[in-house]
């Protein structure tokens, strides 16, 4: 553990922070001159009780005690700071220090995040965490530092994704047909449920419930977690376990911000966040298994799918060549070394 002497500290106010990021690191007068410390907050997009907002409070608590308090971090969880796209500005001009992004929504200002997210491509966490903590995580931690974004090392699990709907279960792609379906605002998967014939609807998970209820969509589609913790059981009658695709949280700093804070701070910082992800991946995966009796209780219908059926749908859509394009011939090599062959 490092030890901090409070009136040895480095004490930089976020003002001085934010400079730091322009003229580089402050020396220890400048930053005692300051009379401050490093206050950050960090905003995420998931309710209030999400595993992953357990494991940060959590952070935020180690981190604060093991700086006597001179490292102060505000989590605003639920998109309290706004939408993901009003986050992502903020955070890359500086304004908002620390966020998490589920991969596929990052993936509009850097599209190798959304690379595990493809349509029936991941299908295990084996596969999953081989490459994130691998070379696809490094491979994409590389094009975030390219975004001016700081990129952690351990990636935060948003788990294997199933459809809801409220007017019949989703049992062969056929199913899919015009179904009004609220996606996030990604455009992988708004791509992949148009291939497969469904009428997709990008929409903030803030507003997610309200459009289930009020019939501007009739289906979604997320991790079991997430369908507990954000209700849609109430708004939702069937649950098809899909296992479409996985996606995972980014624990990210604006670049900016991070480059004026000492090393002996970011270590601490890195080394209690990282940690609260590796718990949190248990958390989910955990849950995961009990998750689906609860949510039966709850009046929700589970049915399984032949997912091949459904892969090999997709693969007649020309969804794969397509993607293999945007994402260039390298990204995909590494996918596939993971995932196996694809389309």
């Amino acid at each position: 553990m490092v030890h901090f002497d409070r009136r040895a500290f480095l004490k930089v106010s976020a003002g001085a922070v934010a400079a730091a990021g322009v003229t580089g690191k402050l020396g220890i007068g400048a930053a005692r001159a300051q009379g401050g410390s490093f206050k950050f907050k960090l905003g995420t997009d998931l309710p209030v009780a999400h595993p992953v907002n357990v494991r940060l409070r959590e952070a935020i608590d180690a981190i604060a005690a093991e700086t006597n308090g001179a490292v102060a971090i505000t989590l605003f969880p639920n998109n309290q700071l706004g939408s993901d796209s009003d986050m992502m500005s903020q955070i890359r001009s500086g304004a908002l220090e620390l966020a998490t992004f589920p991969g596929t929504v990052l993936s509009t200002l850097i599209p190798s995040t959304s690379l595990t997210g493809l349509g029936f491509a991941f299908t295990s966490y084996d596969k999953v965490w081989a490459a994130m903590d691998g070379e696809v995580g490094n491979y994409i931690r590389q094009n975030i530092g390219k975004a001016n974004l700081h990129a952690f090392d351990a990636v935060w699990d948003n788990g294997f994704r199933q459809i809801t709907t409220s007017n019949r279960p989703i049992q062969t792609p056929d199913d899919l047909k015009n179904l009004k379906i609220r996606v996030p605002v990604v455009p992988l998967w708004v791509s992949m449920f148009t291939a497969l014939g469904a009428s997709p609807v990008s929409i903030p998970l803030s507003d997610a419930y309200s459009s289930l209820q009020t019939k501007i969509a009739d289906a979604q589609e997320n991790p079991l977690v997430l369908i507990d913790f954000a209700k849609f059981y109430e708004v939702q009658k069937y649950c098809s376990l899909t296992n479409h695709a996985w996606d995972g949280f980014w624990m990210l700093a604006s670049g900016r911000i991070w480059r004026g804070v000492p090393a002996d701070v970011q270590q601490v910082m890195a080394k209690h966040l990282n940690a609260a992800a590796l718990k949190e991946r248990d958390d989910v995966a955990k849950a995961t298994v009990d998750l689906q009796k609860s949510l039966e209780g709850k009046g929700l219908v589970f049915n399984k799918v032949d997912v091949d059926a459904f892969q090999k749908a997709l693969s007649g859509t020309g969804f794969y060549g397509q993607w293999k394009d945007k994402f260039g011939a390298d990204a995909w090599t590494l996918v596939q070394k993971y995932a196996g062959n694809i389309g």
